[in-house]
């Protein structure tokens, strides 16, 4: 062959590689949520297409997303799960209890991440933390841990209040598992608590007509998507009623709720990135033990207390990672 011959037969051959790269389909990460928003927590999605990127992945340019929401409506979470099976991606990242739930179900062979404010052993999602099911893996923030703690802070902040209300989505598996903590942890301050329970807007109103007739002093909100998704009519509706509420996460005391303590839902996504991008590099879920968030955060709106004509004890505001005023 000619030298002239061999040079373009190179370059043709060269190209037809480069163009078959070019070709090569993106990974797919389907991301199946039941809240309504794409990003519930401000930031969050920025926090994990970061991790994303330092596992080398990139959306736009070697990934590619899918989302599936079931907008509060966890009926319609199994269907949408059927979908991203059948749209074979590569794994699937779920960011609540009600979704990971739905994933599992769909799918014993694709990759399953999850982020969620619950203990994935004690609501019977995985066998243990160390060595998962052998598709499904991922961080959590344990509120059966946190669920104390809120009604400690609210008998700080309201010595003298003795019926609290807990107000939960009975439709989310977590909520009857969180219910024993909190019923102790109230038990122990001799108050008395009432369970009420919302899976609608409807509801969610009813609710805090059926706390003002019981006279609750105090409220806590369980992590939901439904609930947080409404996390704008909750803390309405608690300044319409001078309730004083603590809230699973600071999205709520950034509109005007009162208290707030959870995990830091931005370390939490960003790891999931981080553990996304294992599985797409070849990482079995069975070898990657579940994880938990390490950062919480209490903080406290200070303004909302003095229109509630509440004083937050100085011990209390000492202990805030962030006071609002």
């Amino acid at each position: 062959m000619r030298r002239r011959d061999f040079i373009t037969a190179l370059a043709g051959a060269t190209g037809w590689i480069y163009a078959g790269r070019a070709q090569e389909p993106r990974r797919v990460i389907g991301i199946l949520s039941g809240f309504s928003n794409p990003d519930p927590f401000p930031g969050g999605l920025a926090a994990f297409y970061e991790g994303l990127k330092e596992s080398g992945f990139v959306e736009g340019k070697n990934v590619s997303i899918e989302f599936r929401r079931a907008d509060g409506d966890y009926d319609r979470l199994p269907s949408l799960a059927a979908e991203l099976v059948g749209r074979n991606v590569s794994v699937i990242w779920t960011n609540d209890v009600p979704s990971a739930f739905a994933a599992k179900e769909a799918t014993k062979t694709i990759p399953i991440v999850f982020s969620m404010g619950a203990d994935p052993v004690k609501i019977g999602l995985a066998e243990s933390l160390s060595r998962p099911d052998s598709n499904l893996t991922g961080m959590s923030v344990f509120f059966s841990i946190l669920g104390p703690k809120h009604v400690e802070f609210l008998h700080e902040l309201l010595p003298a209040v003795n019926t609290i209300a807990l107000l939960g989505n009975p439709d989310n598996a977590n909520f009857q598992p969180i219910l024993p903590d909190i019923r102790a942890a109230t038990a122990a301050l001799k108050q008395r608590l009432e369970v009420l329970t919302a899976r609608t807007e409807n509801e969610l109103d009813a609710a805090f007509t059926t706390m003002a007739q019981h006279r609750i002093g105090a409220l806590i909100v369980a992590p939901d998507p439904f609930l947080i998704s409404r996390r704008e009519q909750l803390v309405e509706l608690a300044a319409r009623h001078a309730m004083p509420a603590m809230y699973p996460s600071r999205v709520f005391a950034d509109l005007g709720g009162l208290i707030s303590y959870g995990g830091s839902f931005l370390e939490l996504y960003h790891q999931v990135g981080i553990y996304v991008g294992k599985v797409l590099k070849g990482a079995k879920p069975a070898d990657l033990p579940i994880q938990q968030s390490t950062k919480v955060e209490l903080v406290i709106n200070l303004k909302t207390a003095k229109a509630l004509g509440l004083i937050v004890p100085p011990e209390l505001l000492a202990r805030a990672d962030e006071v609002i005023e």
